[in-house]
């Protein structure tokens, strides 16, 4: 006669998470996102003006001034890295963008949205290329700032520097050779494609502002290239573990590089954005910028560690502290008390985090 069956044995303690580490609890973005829900409530009762049009125009716009920026930041974080250059990045890119475009435009130079080349028989051909100062400003802006992440990642990971060290050497380097390119004078986007620039920089698609929309596009393309290839799965092992990402191939140094390189881009692009609002790149501008992206990459969820963070938690962060400095604003309180509060939000943000790791 067959055995009776036993039934499974069953674990009440296994497999079942609080309530607060699953759905939106589950990361501190999701209290971030809470937050700035919060924050948007009590907006609302305490200014009429605060869900305006105008309003929440400035604050998509004011806040896609350092979100693109802190987009490429999140990157070197989750690698356990940081970039202290980001501030001078911006304002060097923007103020060689800035004289390019007037430098070539200037008469007696090649310019004036014509394209100079040579022809087969060694003749000069000159053709009428609208655009073309624009495209050239750009990428020489763009290319600076390739070069200062190159020369950032290779200090790093190649010669073992400390990225704190090294980037904190750089935001003077590169902030002292704005100044000694400009006289301290800053310059401003001129010649025959400034139009172009200030629409592509300032302007509005259908209601939206392009920065919005330049930053809308480039957190799609970082979520896709994060969590789904392989250069994203081995950023985050890198900043898991820096010796185990080494131990299974992954190329530590060349990887190091590269999302350093990714930063100062974004920074550079940030920065000639900023520029085209602003009219003008003065030679202190985006000062202690670098300040305000880490914070919001950090409130955002990215652990300075490694191995956390992404381009939604980086975003959360910017508009939070811009709905922030929009609130004192709209309430007339003093400016200097954004600081004193994005300091408190900080601390907050990561005691939230530590308790909840605590808890886990």
């Amino acid at each position: 006669m067959a055995a009776p069956m036993e039934s499974p044995i069953t674990f009440t303690n296994i497999g079942k998470a609080r309530w607060w580490q699953t759905g939106i609890f589950a990361s501190q973005t999701g209290y971030v996102l809470l937050a700035l829900v919060a924050l948007f409530v009590v907006m609302n009762f305490a200014s009429p003006y605060f869900f305006t049009e105008g309003n929440m125009q400035n604050v998509a716009k004011n806040f896609s001034f350092i979100a693109i920026a802190t987009l490429g930041a999140t990157f070197v974080i989750i690698t356990g890295g940081i970039d202290l250059s980001v501030g001078s990045m911006m304002c060097f890119s923007a103020m060689i963008t800035s004289m390019i475009m007037t430098d070539v435009s200037t008469p007696g130079m090649p310019g004036a949205s014509w394209f100079v080349h040579l022809a087969a028989d060694g003749k000069t051909v000159v053709a009428n290329v609208p655009g073309l100062i624009l495209v050239v400003s750009v990428l020489g802006g763009l290319g600076v700032a390739l070069i200062v992440g190159l020369v950032n990642g290779f200090c790093i990971a190649v010669l073992g520097l400390s990225p704190f060290v090294t980037t904190l050497g750089m935001l003077s380097i590169v902030r002292g050779m704005g100044y000694v390119v400009s006289n301290g004078r800053g310059s401003f986007p001129g010649g025959p494609d400034a139009d172009y620039f200030y629409a592509l920089t300032s302007g509005d698609v259908y209601g939206m502002p392009a920065p919005f929309i330049y930053l809308v596009v480039l957190a799609v393309a970082m979520a896709i290239v994060l969590h789904h290839t392989g250069f994203g799965r081995h950023v985050f092992a890198l900043g898991g573990n820096e010796k185990a990402a080494a131990l299974t191939g992954i190329a530590v140094a060349r990887l190091k590089i590269a999302v350093y390189v990714i930063c100062a881009l974004a920074a550079g692009l940030q920065g000639i954005i900023i520029s085209g609002w602003l009219g003008s790149a003065p030679a202190n501008m985006a000062t202690s910028y670098e300040l305000n992206v880490i914070a919001a990459a950090v409130i955002g969820g990215a652990n300075l560690a490694g191995g956390t963070g992404g381009p939604l938690g980086a975003i959360v962060g910017c508009v939070l502290l811009e709905v922030i400095r929009n609130g004192l604003v709209l309430a007339q309180v003093s400016s200097y008390w954004q600081e004193t509060l994005v300091g408190v939000i900080i601390i907050l943000a990561v005691l939230v985090d530590r308790l909840r790791s605590r808890m886990a």
